[in-house]
Formats: structure tokens, C-alpha cells, sequence
């Protein structure tokens, strides 16, 4: 039938009773103070939501890609910043899975499975965002370490992460840029290694965004990501697995909005009774539900096309990406407008909704690039 699976609605129970439990009652605090939200990276790690992708072969949960979306969703739908604790998790880790050495994967991913680690993911710079191949970083073997320069920008949870996922260039003479790009894991430890200041932003200002420096930061041989000229082909893969988590954040972003605002109407009252009565009130509730039901399966359906190396996983991934990242923007907005003037005051967590939902329609690639992607995937027939 088509449906998802009984164990998938029980997670899905789980996560929600935690969530509101221990992550809602902050989450208007964390916003307020722009703090990480530690009582849901705690709460998250104690019941092993942190990280369910990780393999149980490296002490994690071996959770199927739906699985960990359903995850995401669901803290969401009380705070987007703490979601991004699972969401870059599985970014940060996603091209070690994809390409790093047994050995590599041994030491890094135990220690994110069982949260005494997380995880970060370095590829973007100041003037190469949506321009990857013209990135700047670079990275040159130095006997047996690899010596990294340059400075990362936009990285989600910097600070808080101990390892790191970063490209740098290898080959500045490749024959193509793109061939002369490597993946790297670091530690915040590594000599050379630095954080900067926390990003003054619009919305999950929970989560803390920061650039990072390297400074002849040297790291051992074996912390290479597959081969060298390998780097920027492991992170487009990685994008493909990770582009539906963001579709999968902003989902319960919308889905959050919608519930509150639904509780809202029926409780407001004008012209003597409920506004929930009125039918453009009605029409907007509809109209919400529905493209937020359509957003569902399309992120759903493009998390399990990574899951089994469907040839359509990369349109998939940016159109689920996409469309539910509109869908927030759009349900979050229409959310505000049914609140009426409460709805733009921090009272209500629909105006911090609206802010949070932004961000989805411009990291891991903004949707106007998912747009190119989609097209070139159609036209290769």
C-alpha cells in the first residue's frame, strides 16, 4: 500500500512527544538570546534522534534516509535551529559515508553517533558560493600531512562542531577546476584550525553560523576523502542525500505554522464568532494544508530515491528541496496574516517561523540554482 511503513509512524510519534516536550518550551528563548538550543542537542542525543543515518557498523541508529527526514520534520515543527542538530549532522558526515576509507569512517562517525561528537560541512567561501569550482581554500601534501590555507564562510554550527568536512583545492592546474578539488575531515583540535564570529542573521538564530580559518593547518595523510580531484564530485553526491533533509526542515517549519494558526482561528474571535468560520479564512487553511501535503510526498519520495540510487535522485532532491522550501515561505507568510497583528509580535511563533523559513530557499544551493539543476537533468533526457 502507499503508505509509510508502521516503524516510520511510530518514530514519527516518538519524535514529535519529544520535541514538544523538550525542544517547543526553549524554543522562543533560544531565538530571543540567538543561543544554541543544548537542551535539544541533550534531549536528542539521550534518545539517539541526533544522528539516526549513521550505520549501526559505526555505533549508529542504521536509519533509512525517510527515517531521518521524519527526524528533521518533526523538530522543525517547533524549531527550525534545533533541527539543523540532525540536519548537518547527516551533511557534515553524509560524504564520509559516500567516499572516506574504512579507517576514516571508524574514526569519525562512532563518535557523532552517540553525540559525543557532531558534525559540520565546509564548502562555500565569500566569492564562491553557488561558484564552487572557484573556490579558494587550498590544501598541499606536506610528507605525511596535508597542510590546509583559506577561510570557509556561511558553516552551519561552527563552534559547536568538532570535526569538519571541507574542500579545498589540490591541483590549481587542473585541466578542469572542478577535477582539482579534495575532501578533507578536520578536527577543531588540528593545529591552524579556527572559528570566527557567530553571523548576525535573520532567522535560526539558534544555530550558530560562523566562518572558519585555516592557517597552515595541518592534518594527518589519511584524513583525505577518497581520492585526490575526487572532492568536489563527493560533495554534489552528498548534496543529493542531504538537499531533501533541508526539504524535509522546511516542511515541519510549514507544518508548525499551519498547526498554530489553525489553533488561532478557531479561538479568535470577530463579528461575533470564531474568524475559523469565515470562508477566506477557510480557503487560506486549505489552500496551506494542501501544498504542505504535496511538499510531504515530494520529500519523502526523493529521500527514498537516494536511499535506493534512483537515476532521478538529483532532479528529485532539488525539486523536493524546492517546492517545500516555497511552501514554507509561502504557508509561514499566510500564517502571519491569519494571527492579524498578534501574528508580527514575538508573542506568537509564527512571526519566528516566517523569519526561519527564508533561510530554506537559499542554503544547500538557493532554489534559483535547484531550478538549473532540474533543467539540465531534463535535458539530458
Amino acid at each position: 500500500m502507499y503508505q509509510l511503513p508502521e516503524e516510520h509512524e511510530e518514530l514519527r510519534a516518538a519524535v514529535r512527544a519529544l520535541a514538544e516536550k523538550e525542544i517547543a518550551p526553549y524554543a522562543a528563548e533560544v531565538d530571543e538570546q540567538e543561543r544554541y538550543p543544548v537542551e535539544a542537542a541533550q534531549a536528542l542525543t539521550a534518545a539517539g534522534f541526533n544522528a539516526v543515518h549513521i550505520p549501526e557498523a559505526y555505533s549508529g541508529q542504521g536509519a533509512d534516509a525517510v527515517a531521518a527526514c521524519i527526524v528533521i520534520e518533526e523538530v522543525a515543527r517547533v524549531d527550525a535551529s534545533a533541527s539543523l542538530i540532525p540536519a548537518v549532522n547527516k551533511l557534515g558526515t553524509q560524504p564520509i559515508l559516500l567516499s572516506a576509507s574504512e579507517e576514516l569512517k571508524k574514526q569519525v562517525l562512532p563518535s557523532i553517533a552517540t553525540g559525543e561528537a557532531s558534525a559540520s560541512y565546509a564548502l562555500s567561501e565569500r566569492e564562491a558560493g553557488s561558484d564552487t569550482a572557484s573556490m579558494r581554500t587550498r590544501a598541499q601534501l606536506d610528507g605525511d600531512h596535508w597542510v590546509l590555507n583559506g577561510t570557509k564562510c556561511w558553516i552551519t554550527n561552527a563552534g559547536e562542531s568538532s570535526w569538519y568536512t571541507v574542500m579545498a583545492v589540490t591541483d590549481p592546474n587542473a585541466e578542469k577546476k572542478a577535477r582539482g578539488i579534495s575532501a578533507f575531515v578536520v578536527h577543531a583540535d588540528d593545529p591552524g584550525f579556527s572559528v570566527g564570529p557567530k553571523e548576525k542573521k535573520l532567522g535560526i538564530k539558534g544555530s550558530p553560523t560562523r566562518e572558519i580559518y585555516f592557517e597552515n593547518c595541518t592534518i594527518p595523510e589519511n584524513r583525505i576523502i577518497g581520492e585526490p580531484g575526487t572532492g568536489l564530485k563527493t560533495a554534489l553526491a552528498t548534496l543529493d542525500h542531504t538537499r531533501p533533509t533541508i526539504g524535509a526542515q522546511a516542511l515541519g517549519i510549514a507544518q508548525g505554522a499551519l498547526d498554530a494558526a489553525v489553533e488561532y482561528v478557531k479561538d479568535r474571535k470577530q463579528f461575533g464568532q470564531a474568524i475559523s468560520q469565515f470562508q477566506g479564512v477557510q480557503f487560506m487553511l486549505a489552500d496551506m494544508a494542501m501544498k504542505i501535503e504535496a511538499a510531504r510526498h515530494m520529500v519523502y519520495a526523493s529521500a527514498a530515491a537516494t536511499e535506493r540510487g534512483d537515476a532521478r535522485a538529483t532532479f528529485l532532491a532539488s525539486a523536493a528541496k524546492t517546492y517545500a522550501s516555497d511552501v514554507a515561505m509561502e504557508v509561514t507568510t499566510d500564517a502571519v496574516q491569519l494571527f492579524g497583528g498578534a501574528g508580527y509580535t514575538r508573542d506568537f511563533p509564527v512571526e519566528r517561523m516566517m523569519r526561519d523559513a527564508k533561510i530554506t530557499q537559499i542554503y544547500e544551493g538557493t532554489n534559483q540554482i535547484q531550478r538549473m539543476v532540474m533543467a539540465r537533468q531534463l535535458l539530458k533526457g
